[in-house]
């Protein structure tokens, strides 16, 4: 597979000068479209979708001002290069303030066109980033997947808790559930939103480390201590701490955590004064934190703090249809992603089987799933002949010989058997003989069912010459 070139839109109504930054253009390994008016301009930037234009201002049927204007109504973080020969003060000042990147008159001079170039396509890098962390910023409960009447209950109690003033949410739920995604959808909804939203997985560091970074400390507190160091608490103020495996914390940071909720106060390590402050504390736990409290593992009295509002996060299991709408969807971002991929569905076949699977991993073994069969699969369904053995096998077992169970509505029996071709095939490793055993079939039989599944003669090895 080959590396997919930059694209770079030139419009010049002088064919010398298309031809002259086309050619360096190429031979920097860019890929190149070419227009000479407006309307061509216009007409190249909607099909092409360029990543860095290079526009004229002098063109025969108009201005490359109106052609800017035009690009940055329906893009307006598109990153726009003019180049002239007309480099006065009114055209200059029109450009900028319409949003182009930069100015290059003519001649062109090769060396600061690929400086420019170079620094255009990191000015262009830098704006995705800030846009996926604004859009990552900014979730909100429209954004999480899901239609089932547990996830639409969840999301409506979180969106009510969200614009209320309750200083600490208790997110309970299965690993993989989306507890973290809830989390910052209810920032996001809060009147904290333009305050910072900060995190920190409890189970991923050590005790001493967490309390660090939750309360931060001063210079000589402790040996490696040589400045003072804001905790997340006091760089949170206004806005939210999400506490991801609260379960997990140490039993002495959970007395320092109770008295933060009870006083709005902290203090930082080997500091003599206490920080008032303002945050919502949002936690979130895999466990059954009141049994462990019971047991002598978890504070009762910050349970009863932490679970002042508690909201429940279905597993995948009890979801229904959701299963398949999150699957389209991870199967949409995989294909965005390559555009080599022409993975479209999943296959009938496959659809009753996620739908009947219990997802102890829930969402995030979906997502797993679906990346795994979407380097694998190189037709436009998910078949069973990518899927992991466990979630293949799951409708009955190998061993009975039974792998899937008549679902009420029946199934198409052709559909079946050809797709038990292709997995058989797949699972040998494209060896017809051992596919053929794995059926107790012939392989003229088995070479008859991957024909009819569809595989093309050019690319099948199994075709008859």
């Amino acid at each position: 597979m080959g590396t997919i070139k930059k694209k770079i839109l030139v419009v010049d109504d002088e064919r010398f000068m298309r031809m002259t930054l086309g050619e360096a253009l190429r031979a920097w390994d860019y890929e190149v479209a070419e227009a000479a008016s407006v309307a061509e301009a216009l007409s190249l930037y909607e099909s092409e979708e360029p990543e860095v234009t290079l526009l004229d201002i002098d063109l025969p049927d108009g201005s490359g001002l109106d052609v800017l204007a035009d690009i940055k109504s329906k893009n307006n973080d598109a990153v726009v290069v003019m180049v002239t020969g007309n480099v006065d003060v009114e055209n200059t000042v029109a450009a900028l303030r319409n949003g182009a990147y930069d100015f290059i008159g003519k001649p062109v001079r090769l060396e600061e066109l690929r400086v420019t170039l170079k620094n255009a396509f990191e000015t262009r890098d830098l704006r995705r980033e800030l846009k996926i962390a604004r859009d990552d910023r900014d979730l909100s409960f429209e954004m999480i997947i899901g239609e089932s009447d547990p996830m639409q209950k969840a999301k409506k109690l979180a969106a009510k808790v969200a614009r209320s003033d309750v200083s600490a949410i208790l997110l309970q739920g299965e690993t993989g559930t989306g507890k973290d995604l809830f989390a910052r959808a209810i920032h996001s909804a809060s009147d904290r939103a333009k305050k910072p939203y900060l995190a920190i997985n409890c189970a991923a560091l050590p005790a001493t480390l967490i309390e660090s970074e939750l309360f931060g400390y001063e210079k000589g507190a402790f040996t490696d201590a040589k400045s003072r160091k804001e905790g997340l608490f006091e760089r949170a103020d206004g806005g939210t701490i999400f506490l991801d495996e609260i379960g997990e914390m140490d039993l002495s940071l959970q007395a320092k955590l109770l008295r933060v909720l009870e006083d709005g106060v902290v203090r930082r390590i080997g500091g003599l004064k206490d920080i008032s402050l303002d945050v919502r504390i949002i936690t979130a736990s895999n466990r059954d934190l009141k049994k462990r409290s019971e047991d002598g593992e978890f504070r009762l009295d910050l349970f009863y703090r932490i679970s002042i509002i508690k909201i429940e996060i279905p597993p995948l299991r009890e979801r229904g249809n959701d299963i398949l709408l999150l699957a389209q969807h991870y199967i949409d971002l995989a294909r965005r992603k390559s555009k080599d991929s022409n993975l479209r569905r999943l296959s009938k076949i496959t659809e009753r089987i996620f739908l009947d699977y219990e997802w102890k991993g829930n969402v995030r073994e979906l997502r797993n799933v679906i990346e795994r069969a979407s380097i694998l699969e190189e037709g436009e369904e998910i078949t069973t002949a990518h899927l992991p053995f466990d979630l293949a096998s799951s409708g009955g077992g190998f061993e009975s010989g039974v792998v899937f169970t008549l679902p009420p509505e029946g199934i198409s029996l052709e559909e079946l058997q050809n797709d038990l071709a292709r997995q058989a095939y797949q699972r040998a490793g494209k060896n017809m003989t051992h596919a053929a055993k794995l059926l107790d079939i012939s392989r003229d039989q088995l070479r008859y069912r991957l024909n009819k599944s569809g595989k093309n003669e050019d690319e099948d090895p199994t075709q008859k010459k």
